[in-house]
């Protein structure tokens, strides 16, 4: 059969009964949590990669999320496990809210409060999630908390009661219950079928995160290598020169550590955490997807990024290039004031002296990484004269004070729906933060996918005329880089790879 025209893919509407059944066919990787099929002989509803039969095409009903299809009645797959599927990365309102509540946004319940959150009243967001999905704010948050249960149910050895609290239920009895219900099986039946789980002994447990490939894995590590902030994170080389990323991690009142690693036979990664941090892992695992873009769509962009020759030969050399983002928004912010005017690795250098003086101890095993970074709160405290003294010029100083007093104002805290200009435009009202910065931390921390630092020198050096091998200005960057909208920020990685 005929696979469906890769440009189909960003925008589900467009996607028909016909092409759906066509990728079904493929067991196409690239449409992975794009769309899931419920098959009606069966009342399962299965990923497009599932490696069971192809059912007929007459028995197959699609849909655009879990939650859509588990409100019709489906029930999840075992073997391919729904809840593994990458997100589909589209910036909108609503994928936006969809993304929080997948964070464990409603675990409260607390429909409201969720509502005032991303600026609409709770009927106004009743209706755009209905409208986009098919379904009601509490039906897919109760489909996110039971895809998460039965993820943990089916990679960890969590104790049932700390499998329901981490995915939300506020009672054993309510986990058991709902399970049983949209399932037709108890927890426990989950776990007697699960595979043998891969937790690193008593003080870890380890989870698995599905990604549509390609994932140039080694390009990201080097990236994040040399902007690792000394004390906090570092990069892995192992004898067999595998990379892997380990940092600390601070939620609130809870405090572990997390490892990374690379599963390419599987698509996906492989992540170790304490078991200090349980009781935080769905928003800690939203983290780690949004740090490492495990929902872009690297064919998408590639397909349409290739139509510049100047980005084309890059393209060929790295397939998969992916953003790298952050862990935590305001440590990316404060990284991106250090780097200014001055070398990745001189940067590198004073956010290590930052986090050896302001920092907090951390325990893990891993060497070199000691400490927390510091919350905004210690570095809006302190004077401009005891940041400086890292060999910061006191203007720097102030600027990395002005944006700890930002964001402990919540100034860091973007709602769902804000434009990428709104938010260029909110950030510079920090004093100290200009274009470059602001549009970097869009791109890096906030994941707008067409933010743009057209003001760096490094892509205004890769950007070269093709005719004259002339570096292009700001302004002629800007007018280049159009063409490449909405992907604008994998185009400013390709420029920077490509200097290497």
């Amino acid at each position: 059969m005929d696979q469906i025209n890769i440009n189909d893919i960003p925008d589900g509407a467009t996607l028909t009964d016909e092409s759906c059944y066509r990728a079904l066919a493929a067991k196409d990787a690239r449409f992975d949590g794009v769309f899931f099929t419920g098959v009606k002989t069966t009342g399962i509803y299965c990923r497009p990669v599932c490696s069971v039969k192809t059912p007929r095409a007459s028995s197959c009903v699609f849909f655009s999320t879990a939650a859509a299809a588990e409100a019709a009645g489906f029930r999840p797959c075992l073997r391919c496990r729904p809840e593994l599927a990458p997100y589909a990365l589209q910036q909108n309102l609503a994928y936006a809210v969809w993304q929080r509540i997948a964070a464990g946004a409603l675990n409260d319940g607390d429909t409201e409060r969720l509502a005032a959150e991303v600026g609409l009243s709770s009927r106004q967001l009743r209706r755009v999630l209905l409208q986009h999905f098919g379904v009601t704010p509490v039906e897919l948050a109760q489909t996110q908390r039971l895809l998460f249960a039965k993820k943990l149910l089916q990679e960890t050895r969590l104790a049932m009661s700390d499998v329901a609290y981490a995915a939300g239920f506020g009672s054993i009895r309510r986990f058991n219950a709902l399970f049983l219900t949209r399932y037709g099986m108890a927890p426990t039946s989950i776990r007697r079928a699960a595979e043998k789980s891969s937790d690193k002994g008593a003080d870890a447990i380890t989870l698995r995160l599905a990604y549509r490939p390609p994932f140039a894995w080694a390009e990201m590590l080097h990236y994040l290598s040399g902007r690792a902030i000394a004390g906090v994170e570092t990069v892995i080389k192992d004898a067999q020169g595998d990379m892997s990323y380990a940092r600390s991690v601070r939620l609130g009142e809870i405090s572990g550590w997390l490892h990374v690693q690379h599963l390419p036979e599987k698509n996906q990664l492989e992540l170790s955490l304490s078991t200090t941090l349980a009781p935080a892992l769905m928003p800690l695992l939203a983290r780690i997807r949004s740090q490492f873009d495990l929902d872009a769509n690297p064919q998408v962009i590639a397909a349409h990024l290739a139509d510049d020759a100047l980005l084309q030969k890059q393209i060929s050399k790295t397939p998969g290039l992916r953003v790298p983002g952050t862990f935590d928004v305001f440590e990316l912010a404060i990284r991106a004031v250090l780097g200014q005017q001055v070398s990745v690795a001189g940067a590198t250098t004073l956010s290590g002296r930052l986090v050896g003086k302001f920092g907090i101890q951390a325990d893990t095993p891993f060497i070199g990484v000691t400490h927390h970074f510091p919350t905004p709160e210690r570095l809006a405290a302190a004077s401009a004269a005891e940041v400086a003294a890292i060999g910061l010029p006191i203007a720097r100083a102030e600027a990395i004070r002005n944006l700890a007093q930002f964001a402990a104002q919540g100034g860091l805290k973007i709602k769902p729906g804000t434009s990428l200009l709104e938010v260029v435009a909110h950030l510079k009202t920090v004093r100290g933060i200009g274009e470059w910065t602001a549009q970097y931390i869009a791109m890096r921390a906030l994941r707008f996918t067409d933010a743009f630092p057209a003001g760096d020198l490094g892509l205004q050096k890769a950007a070269i005329e093709l005719e004259d091998g002339v570096r292009l200005t700001e302004k002629q960057l800007l007018l280049r880089a159009a063409n490449w909208s909405p992907w604008r920020g994998y185009a400013a990685l390709l420029l920077w790879h490509s200097l290497s």
